[in-house]
C-alpha cells in the first residue's frame, strides 16, 4: 500500500556471515527482550486490504487457535489499515463503529482470551496510505490511546510524510510507547527509504528494507513494490544488523496469495526462514488450502527461523542461470542451506561443507520439507532443484 517511488538503497556494511555485529551489547535490554526472535503473526492487509471488520478478526482469531497457527509461534493478530474511523474533541482516535461496532478494547480482549497477541496499524503522516486518519501531530497520544486498549504490536506505515525525517519520527513512537507504561513491540515500516537498519534497533524491534511484497515472483512496480526474487536480494548485505531484539523485515508473507505456485510458496517460505525474517502471513485462513497450511505450520523450517542463536542468512553463492546456495548458521553448529533455483529449467545444485566453513568428512543431511534424514554425506551435498524452487536442508556441524 505505498504508492510513493522507494529509493533504492546502497548496503553500508558487508560483514562475513560468522562476524560479529559491532557492539553486540545492542541485543540486549528491555526493547531487545520483546522481540528474541522474529515475530511471528498474521497480517490484514494481503487478504483483505482497508476491507477488515470486526467479525474478519473475530473469525481469524478463531482459526489461528483452531488450525494450528498459534501452537506453531503465530501470535500476533494485527489489523492493517482501514480499521480508524477519526479522533473525538480531544484528539483521541476511534475506531470506524460500522466495521468495529465493539470497540478496539473490546476486540483486543476477544483476541487476548484466544491466547493472542493484540497488533494495530497507524500511519506517521497526515493519513494512512488507505486514506484513514493518521499519527501525525498524535504520536504519543496514539501510544497512549493503544495502550489503554491493551495492543502489544503498532506498525507505523510512511505514507503521507513529506518533509518528515524517519529516525526522528520513529523516535516519537518509541518514546510513546515508553511513557504508555505497556511493552508493545514497534514495527518501523520506512519501506528502506531511510535506512533503518542502521538506527532502527533501540527504537524499535523490526523495520521495513525495501517497498511492499507482491503476490508474485519477479513482478516490479513504478512505486517500488516487487516480488518474492526482488525483496529477496534487496536484503543483500543487510546480515549484520538483524539480531535478538532487531530484525530486517522483507515485508509479509504472501504464501498463499495471487500468482505464487505452490513450490514458489515453499521457496518464499524456506528464504524468508533463512532471512530470519519476521513470518507473519497475509492470507485469508477462512478459504486456506491444505497445501498453504502444510507451508505455514512446517515446524523445521519455522525452528530455523526463530533459531536462538539469531543469525541472519545470507547468499554464500551464485551460479549460471540462476542457481544459488543461501545459509544460515544455528545454534549448536549446524547450518541450515537452500539450494535455490530461480532460474526457467531443473538443475543440480552443490553447498560445499568448505562452502560454510566446515571441515570435510561425513555430515548428516536433514530435507526439511520431506521432513527426513538423507543420511551422510561427504564433502558437500548436490540436489537436483526445480525451477522457481528449492531444496531446504539442514546439515550437522558435527562430523558424524
Amino acid at each position: 500500500m505505498r504508492f510513493s517511488k522507494i529509493l533504492a538503497f546502497i548496503p553500508a556494511l558487508l560483514l562475513p556471515l560468522t562476524g560479529s555485529v559491532s557492539g553486540d551489547d545492542r541485543f540486549d535490554g528491555p526493547t531487545a527482550r520483546l522481540a528474541p526472535t522474529p515475530p511471528m503473526g498474521w497480517n490484514s492487509w494481503n487478504a483483505f486490504g482497508t476491507t477488515i471488520n470486526e467479525k474478519v478478526i473475530e473469525e481469524t482469531a478463531d482459526l489461528l487457535v483452531s488450525s494450528g497457527f498459534k501452537d506453531a509461534g503465530y501470535l500476533y493478530l494485527n489489523l492493517d489499515d482501514g480499521w480508524q474511523g477519526g479522533r473525538d474533541a480531544q484528539g483521541a482516535i476511534h475506531a470506524d463503529p460500522t466495521q468495529f461496532p465493539s470497540g478496539m478494547e473490546a476486540l483486543g480482549d476477544y483476541i487476548h482470551s484466544k491466547g493472542l497477541k493484540f497488533g494495530i496499524y497507524t500511519c506517521a503522516g497526515t493519513k494512512t496510505c488507505g486514506g484513514r486518519q493518521g499519527s501525525l501531530g498524535h504520536e504519543k497520544q496514539d501510544m497512549k490511546t493503544y495502550a489503554s486498549w491493551g495492543v502489544d504490536y503498532v506498525k507505523v506505515d510512511w505514507c503521507y510524510t513529506t518533509g518528515l525525517d524517519p529516525q526522528k519520527t520513529y523516535a516519537l513512537y518509541h518514546d510513546g510507547i515508553q511513557e504508555s507504561g505497556r511493552p508493545m513491540v514497534l514495527s518501523i515500516c520506512d519501506w528502506g527509504v531511510g535506512k533503518p537498519w542502521e538506527w532502527g534497533r533501540g527504537i524499535g524491534q523490526l523495520w521495513r528494507t525495501a517497498g511492499d511484497l507482491l503476490p508474485c515472483w519477479d513482478c516490479t512496480t513504478s512505486w517500488g513494490g516487487g516480488g518474492v526474487i526482488i525483496d529477496l536480494y534487496r536484503q543483500t548485505g543487510l546480515e549484520a544488523y538483524a539480531g535478538p531484539g532487531g530484525w530486517n523485515d522483507p515485508d509479509m508473507l504472501q504464501v498463499g496469495n495471487g500468482r505464487l505456485t505452490p513450490r514458489e510458496c515453499r521457496a518464499h517460505f524456506s528464504l524468508w526462514c533463512v532471512l530470519a525474517a519476521p513470518l507473519i502471513a497475509g492470507n485469508d485462513l477462512r478459504k486456506m488450502t491444505p497445501e498453504t497450511k502444510e507451508i505455514l505450520l512446517n515446524p523445521e523450517a519455522i525452528a530455523v527461523d526463530q533459531d536462538a542463536l539469531g543469525r541472519q542468512g545470507k547468499r554464500l553463492k551464485s551460479a549460471w542461470e540462476g542457481r544459488d546456495v543461501w545459509a544460515k548458521p544455528l545454534s549448536g553448529g549446524d547450518w541450515a542451506v537452500c539450494l535455490f533455483n530461480r532460474g526457467p529449467k531443473d538443475a543440480p545444485i552443490e553447498v560445499d561443507w568448505a562452502d560454510l566453513g566446515l571441515e570435510a568428512g561425513p555430515r548428516e543431511v536433514r530435507d526439511l520439507w520431506a521432513r527426513r534424514d538423507l543420511g551422510s554425506f561427504t564433502g558437500g551435498y548436490t540436489a537436483e532443484v526445480p525451477s522457481h524452487g528449492v531444496v531446504f536442508v539442514r546439515i550437522k556441524g558435527q562430523n558424524s
